[in-house]
């Protein structure tokens, strides 16, 4: 039997304390195995609310500190997680079940990636301007509430945690129950960095989310999960009108135009789906096809999802690992067996594991043909290996069909026309559209429309989620006097970032001139 480690206190101010609910535990289970291979407090409200009144106490040091300091803590902070990253790697294809694969190329990187976009381009950030006779200025919302979830855990927390402390804020992170290990490294990270007490503050437990969405002293909650969790924190949220930013579920569709060029575009954006065994928020798990080209589409689609090998996490051969956990397992198998219930035509793959992976959460990468956009599976987020084939009859269908869902994260659009594509694609209502592929830019917005939520994420327009614009009657001249009157005018420039001023006059870290 594999060894189970304990993980036994949370993070608050600056300390590993023993959590109020002690000895109560959760186990953390590996999805190759379904066997358990950790434990984590199952926290309490009180253990919230302390970490909560940390992060209020610490957070008019903070929020003072000048950028350039902040930002050294978070290089501190990100050179510590990534000498963790083996362990890192190890977590995620346990607790997670991703290939080694995916977890060495993408999911233990976020941190550095989103760490290193942002510090990239922060000094370019206009903190106040002149707007007539007034002085417009940027300042940091308050305390965080960061709830994460599992499919991603270390890119959600990394793009909350990391702008939210660079704006000035201070955070308390409640990560997912199912993938709390990789949280634990962020928190031993920070901890190496030096980062003040009360600044960043962890705690893991079914009581957290719920006392972070209520409690007065959090300004703003931070969450990306299911619709329906959002939905509960938004009312819990209202009681105090605190701000909510989320970013939730979707069920995004590819269209394919009639002159797509579809051996190239159909495999990509299957593979777009299968990536993470389905468990992504902006998968293209619909796929919207010219009835002239249908049976083409199925047949490269089948050919796509039966090459898709599936494997235990440590298999180099394998492309996609297991689900995450039993419930989502049975909630993927409960969609598809409803698909055929419906009417779809089962094209590959289908309800029950691979052969020979019967130990995990394992699930057949599957395609779903015939499907009506009523269907149950056309309608709510599957998130599985799951794809189904819509057709339709003409261009203005095609669309109509894409935008009828209660979700608008994201749509694709294919077609050797690009103007044709930039045309449709202006018509879908989502916050993204990919064209002809499936790339990503790191400094562009993530997020979408509707009941996907209204956050968004990534790049400058993660930081601006955690900022507040306050207008003060005096002219930017008499701002810059105050606020730095050791600046010369010649190094003021109204559309420079508050940094420069902070610099001209005050680099001598927390306490300093700021935000």
């Amino acid at each position: 039997m594999a060894e189970v480690r304990s993980f036994q206190h949370q993070y608050i101010n600056g300390e590993w304390v023993e959590s109020t609910n002690a000895p109560k535990t959760l186990d953390v289970i590996n999805s190759n195995t379904a066997q358990v291979i950790a434990t984590v407090p199952d926290g309490s409200k009180k253990d919230a609310e302390k970490a909560i009144l940390a992060a209020r106490a610490a957070f008019a040091s903070w929020s003072t500190t000048p950028l350039v300091a902040r930002k050294e803590y978070i290089k501190k902070f990100m050179e510590a997680h990534k000498r963790r990253r083996a362990e890192t790697i190890g977590w995620l294809t346990k607790e997670l079940g991703c290939t080694a694969a995916l977890a060495e190329s993408l999911q233990a990187n976020f941190v550095e990636m989103h760490g290193t976009t942002l510090l990239g381009a922060i000094d370019g950030v206009s903190w106040y301007e002149a707007v007539g006779k007034v002085t417009v200025v940027k300042e940091p919302v308050g305390v965080i509430g960061a709830i994460t979830p599992w499919n991603y855990p270390l890119n959600q927390i990394a793009l909350k945690v990391i702008p939210a402390l660079l704006a000035g804020c201070t955070v308390v992170l409640k990560p997912s129950k199912v993938t709390p290990c990789c949280a634990y490294i962020v928190a031993e990270a920070m901890h190496e960095a030096g980062v003040p007490p009360g600044v960043f503050n962890m705690v893991v437990g079914h009581a957290c989310g719920e006392v972070l969405s209520s409690h007065p002293e959090v300004d703003l909650v931070s969450f990306t999960g299911s619709a329906r969790a959002g939905r509960q924190i938004s009312a819990a949220a209202a009681q105090s009108l605190k701000q909510v930013r989320t970013e939730l579920g979707g069920k995004s569709a590819a269209i394919l135009l009639d002159d797509a060029d579809l051996q190239t575009v159909v495999p990509q954006f299957v593979a777009q789906l299968m990536n993470n065994s389905g468990q992504s928020c902006n998968a293209l798990s619909r796929m919207i096809v010219p009835e002239s080209k249908y049976n083409e589409v199925i047949d490269i689609a089948k050919r796509v999802a039966e090459n898709t090998v599936v494997g235990r996490s440590d298999d180099p051969k394998a492309d996609i690992g297991p689900l995450v956990s039993q419930v989502q397992w049975d909630q993927v198998q409960s969609f598809m067996q409803k698909g055929m219930d419906e009417g779809a035509r089962l094209i590959t793959g289908g309800p029950g594991k691979p052969a020979g992976l019967e130990g995990g959460f394992f699930a057949k990468p599957t395609i779903l043909a015939d499907v009506s956009n009523q269907m149950t599976i056309a309608r709510e987020e599957i998130f599985g290996p799951v794809l189904s084939i819509i057709p339709y009859s003409s261009e203005a269908e095609a669309i109509d069909v894409a935008n009828d869902t209660i979700y608008g994260l994201n749509n694709a659009v294919a077609s050797s026309s690009m103007k044709r594509c930039i045309q449709v694609g202006s018509k879908l209502r989502s916050g993204m559209v990919m064209i002809n592929g499936t790339y990503m830019d790191w400094e562009a917005p993530f997020g979408g429309y509707k009941q996907s939520g209204n956050a968004r994420e990534w790049g400058l327009a993660g930081l601006d989620e955690f900022l507040v614009t306050k207008t003060i009657n005096v002219t930017a001249k008499d701002y810059e006097e105050a606020m730095c009157p050791a600046a010369s005018p010649k190094h003021v420039n109204l559309n420079t970032a508050l940094l420069d001023l902070v610099v001209a006059c005050n680099t001598s870290g927390p306490g300093g001139a700021g935000l």
